[in-house]
């Protein structure tokens, strides 16, 4: 009897192991020296604030990047939908992020649908006028400077408020254009860190 159940344990643990293993979900991410200046800054800013270091996350960052792309190419975050918002242009569920949070599972679960990340995911974006200029480049100084006069983004980056007792064990970063996000997990990333694009 003991045989059996000692099997199914396994077999039960072997399904899991596999089901967080996507191959489709699996994606080669490098960061740009803008992105990975991002990442620094951030970590600087963390640090001089007494916070611990959040390692880099290439399914975080994936996430990250491909929601900056969307936000410039199609422009969900217009009439009344905010920056969480996503299109139907993708391999993932669109919705219209408001102020009301109704659409709040929207952005938790985007992690779980686009890779193997398991926990759920926390952003914060930024734009510079919601600028459509192809040419244009938000610059890491300008996104962190515009998340540290706002409160509510503030908060995340720092652990304040409803944030205090969350530990951010995974950060994501995406620069497209004139759209900055970056992504926060709970759970430590298995694919470890992306590194910087040749």
């Amino acid at each position: 009897m003991q045989k059996i159940f000692f099997s199914l344990c396994l077999f039960f643990v072997g399904a899991t192991v596999s089901a967080q293993k996507d191959s489709s979900k699996i994606h080669a991410v490098c960061l740009t020296a803008n992105e990975m200046k991002l990442f620094e800054l951030i970590t600087q800013y963390r640090k001089a604030n007494g916070l611990p270091y959040v390692p880099l996350s290439t399914e975080l960052s994936y996430v990250a990047q491909t929601h900056a792309k969307d936000l410039f190419v199609y422009h969900p975050d217009k009439n009344g939908c905010n920056m969480h918002s996503w299109s139907s242009n993708g391999k993932w569920s669109s919705c219209c992020y408001t102020p009301d949070h109704k659409q709040a599972s929207c952005m938790w679960n985007k992690p779980r649908e686009l890779t193997n990340y398991v926990g759920d995911g926390y952003e914060i974006s930024h734009t510079i006028w919601h600028s459509d200029d192809a040419n244009y480049t938000v610059k890491a100084e300008e996104a962190l400077a515009g998340w540290k006069g706002s409160p509510s983004h503030n908060d995340v980056v720092l652990n304040k408020s409803i944030w205090k007792t969350e530990r951010w064990n995974a950060i994501g970063i995406g620069i497209y254009k004139g759209y900055a996000v970056v992504w926060f997990g709970r759970e430590a990333d298995v694919e470890g860190s992306p590194g910087v694009c040749r």
